[in-house]
């Protein structure tokens, strides 16, 4: 599960090949709060502000983001909130710098960053959805999870009882075919990530990691 994360920083952008987002966002998020994100209309990759938590189109309730900013990838295409993101291919990518997750020591939660070792922005996969409220149109979205209980660097994470999940990041060459897939060739995509790239280091009360 991810529920805290530092988004790529604008100024960072060029690191994957992109133009800077025109639209403002908080340097460190939460579920509810507005993201970037990468989408592909027409085979072009674009920026979009969308919601951390999908908000179904059948809702006219923004609390559904406290539950579904995770999309656990085994269940999606079943689960009411996701199925229709899915099965209409309405793939994203996330660019981030850091994600944080609790680390227990000793029965106490310690929060992380994580990120890569040559400390470039990385992007997690993720579905997003359009819902209508009050005249407006919401885009919101949800990153996809995987198992992470034999991932050497992921399994250090959350509550000892509790199922290690991690997301999954797409990788450089692949983040076109991930935006441009059909659901059952994004299946192929989702993988673990190699724990080799990245790293984890306690995170600062006071300042964030990048940039």
């Amino acid at each position: 599960m991810c529920a805290n994360y530092q988004p790529i920083h604008a100024g960072r952008a060029h690191l994957l090949d992109l133009f800077e987002p025109t639209f403002e966002y908080k340097a460190e998020l939460y579920p509810g709060d507005i993201s970037p994100i990468l989408i592909s209309p027409e085979q072009k990759i674009e920026w979009r502000a969308a919601r951390f938590g999908l908000i179904p189109f059948w809702t006219d309730n923004l609390k559904a983001a406290r539950h579904t900013y995770n999309a656990r990838s085994e269940t999606v295409a079943e689960k009411n909130s996701f199925k229709h993101a899915w099965s209409k291919n309405q793939f994203a990518l996330i660019p981030v710098d850091v994600i944080f997750e609790p680390k227990y020591i000793d029965g106490q939660a310690h929060w992380y960053g994580i990120y890569r070792q040559d400390k470039k922005p990385f992007t997690i996969a993720a579905i997003y959805e359009y819902a209508s409220m009050d005249g407006q149109e919401i885009l919101s979205m949800s990153m996809l999870t995987i198992n992470a209980d034999t991932h050497p660097l992921m399994n250090q994470f959350h509550a000892p009882e509790h199922e290690k999940r991690s997301v999954v990041i797409i990788s450089e060459g692949h983040r076109l075919d991930w935006l441009n897939a059909d659901h059952s060739q994004a299946t192929e995509l989702i993988l673990e990530f190699s724990p080799d790239e990245f790293t984890a280091a306690p995170k600062s009360k006071n300042d964030h990691f990048f940039p």
